[in-house]
């Protein structure tokens, strides 16, 4: 039987990266190909650490109340007598955190804990998800260009420090899916062909040489989703609609299963997505809570729509307690082996 590759999507809640790279090299040294540094610390609640990227522009000032439900605070917007000219966002965080683990990363290869042939995996938030969390619907359009811009020039000077050929980038899609799935607004029309084509521009910044992947997330905030999806059609057009607009490769694709989901009718969409050679499609459906039996039968149900396909959680593990990570590691290492 043909061993299923794994993929860790981002968050594991462990105290620094030497000790994610441990577990990982521990259970799923041979399975993982893309290795995450668990975004541990600041980083653990996803785009949370960002809100002080907003909090320090002089230019704006927090509202009083949220917008709406699944907002992690109160929105900011432009003070009077202010404009987007005396914002100027700058150093992010991200590239800073990514050079520090990668050398660690390096180091645990070198030591043999971690394959060689592993990719350091590198999950950030598109530019429109921390706009559209921290700032208020009156002043998004004017804000996103310029953290867009910021977010940019963070992966630049990844790939200005660091070996691309040595790298996964993962833009981690959740607000855009929301948007999608109309469970939240957004202030301008054509929501589609404006989300997809900022998408895609972010997919294209990634060099050649690196490889580009797609986290298609349905929110996590107390291990719970926003909605949950229907089947994954909505996932499927998304996907096409990027291959359709990105000149290069996107090497790796990870979609959510929700534990329930052991239907037909949640994967039949798959019929209509083609995996080109050399790329890998990732099923979220990975659930501790059934047990092996419960998952083999996801990945049977799965199986009758798409041939070739790896593992994972639904989502990152950043918001589950660390003392049960070890176990999730082992289900997901037994899995590989016998899915």
């Amino acid at each position: 039987m043909k061993k299923r590759s794994v993929h860790l999507v981002g968050s594991i809640p462990l105290t620094k990266s030497a000790d994610v790279f441990d577990l990982v090299g521990k259970y799923l040294r041979n399975s993982c190909q893309r290795v995450p540094d668990g975004e541990t610390g600041v980083r653990l609640n996803w785009i949370g650490w960002q809100k002080n990227i907003f909090a320090q522009q002089p230019a704006l000032v927090q509202c009083k109340f949220k917008e709406r439900d699944y907002q992690l605070n109160a929105p900011y917007a432009v003070q009077k007598g202010k404009s987007t000219k005396d914002i100027e966002f700058g150093i992010l965080g991200f590239a800073e955190e990514a050079i520090l683990s990668h050398k660690i990363f390096s180091q645990k290869q070198d030591a043999g804990i971690l394959s060689p042939k592993s990719k350091f995996l590198i999950s950030i938030p598109t530019a429109f998800a921390p706009v559209y969390s921290f700032i208020s619907y009156e002043f998004q359009e004017v804000i996103y260009p310029l953290y867009e811009e910021a977010i940019i020039n963070e992966v630049k000077y990844i790939f200005e420090r660091l070996d691309p050929e040595t790298i996964a980038i993962q833009w981690d899609v959740a607000t855009e899916m929301s948007i999608f799935e109309k469970v939240y607004k957004v202030t301008f029309d054509n929501e589609w062909d404006v989300l997809i084509s900022r998408l895609a521009k972010l997919g294209e910044i990634i060099p050649a040489q690196a490889e580009l992947g797609y986290h298609l997330c349905y929110g996590s905030m107390n291990n719970q989703h926003w909605k949950e999806p229907e089947d994954l059609s909505t996932c499927i057009r998304t996907l096409n609609e990027l291959k359709a607009q990105i000149d290069r490769k996107i090497n790796f694709i990870h979609v959510p299963v929700p534990i329930n989901r052991k239907d037909e009718e949640y994967f039949k969409p798959l019929t209509k997505w083609e995996t080109e050679q050399n790329q890998d499609f990732f099923l979220g459906l990975i659930h501790e809570e059934d047990g092996l039996a419960g998952n083999l039968a996801r990945i049977g149900v799965a199986s009758k729509y798409i041939e070739n396909f790896g593992i994972s959680t639904e989502c990152g593990m950043g918001r589950r307690r660390p003392e049960v990570i070890s176990r999730w590691m082992e289900l997901m290492a037994k899995l590989s082996e016998n899915a």
